[in-house]
């Protein structure tokens, strides 16, 4: 049972640390704003 517990404690402590990185990324980071350019090849566009 030992064993269990310290797996789930890993588990547990590994999810907590994926879920603040997140978190501080979607909080604290400001993404860069830049014009983006897309060509669209006119074959077969309009049938």
């Amino acid at each position: 049972m030992p064993t269990l517990t310290r797996l789930l404690f890993a588990l547990l402590l590994l999810g907590a640390l994926g879920y603040g990185a997140i978190y501080s990324l979607a909080n604290f980071v400001d993404p860069r704003e830049r014009e983006i350019t897309v060509r669209v090849k006119k074959d077969g566009f309009g049938r």
